[in-house]
């Protein structure tokens, strides 16, 4: 992960971009790292955001308005612009919301149910939310020079289709990944 860091941050296109994409990548290793001695984390959670940071690093890499992926789906499918930034959010819902359910199994006295499957999807909207307002003040801070890293491609509810798309990212994960994530937990299954 780290050589396709250097490598991709070497050749990028906007390097601010690049820089504000990655920098999740460049927080959070080192924190699994000092961490994982008394947290190791799960095989499935290491994998998901082993993916997510390489969409972060592509996206990052070309902008996600300019991603050669998603220019193929706007011309194959005739779409108006070039979605592969949904995608991102997508994986912005899908991938915190096995970190969160992790982290809220292993250290809370919260159990597998409803209201884990409720507060999983709040964190991972209440983490969108936050996300967009980073967006929000990096166009007050950098002006047009944030407008790769907005990736609104003059699409004026690019915001909320942002946050409904981790809403759905999060609801998925819980819905197809919580009997192996449970699995992974040493958790019995449920009856």
């Amino acid at each position: 992960m780290l050589l396709v860091l250097l490598l991709t941050g070497i050749g990028t296109r906007d390097r601010l971009t690049w820089s504000m994409e990655v920098m999740w990548i460049v927080a959070g290793l080192p924190l699994i790292a000092w961490t994982w001695p008394r947290f190791p984390m799960s095989r499935l959670l290491c994998w998901l955001l082993a993916l997510h940071a390489l969409v972060l690093i592509y996206g990052g890499y070309y902008t996600y308005a300019q991603t050669p992926l998603g220019l193929w789906a706007k011309d194959a499918f005739g779409l108006a612009r070039n979605h592969y930034d949904r995608l991102g959010h997508l994986m912005q819902g899908f991938v915190p919301a096995i970190l969160v359910r992790e982290l809220l199994l292993r250290t809370s006295p919260l159990v597998r149910g409803r209201w884990l499957f409720v507060l999983v999807v709040c964190a991972c909207l209440a983490f969108s939310a936050f996300f967009e307002m980073i967006e929000w003040w990096s166009a007050l801070v950098w002006g047009g020079a944030a407008d790769a890293f907005l990736a609104t491609q003059g699409d004026v509810w690019d915001t909320q289709w942002d946050m409904f798309c981790a809403l759905l990212g999060a609801i998925a994960a819980q819905l197809l990944l919580a009997r192996w994530h449970d699995r992974q937990l040493g958790l019995s299954p449920r009856p």
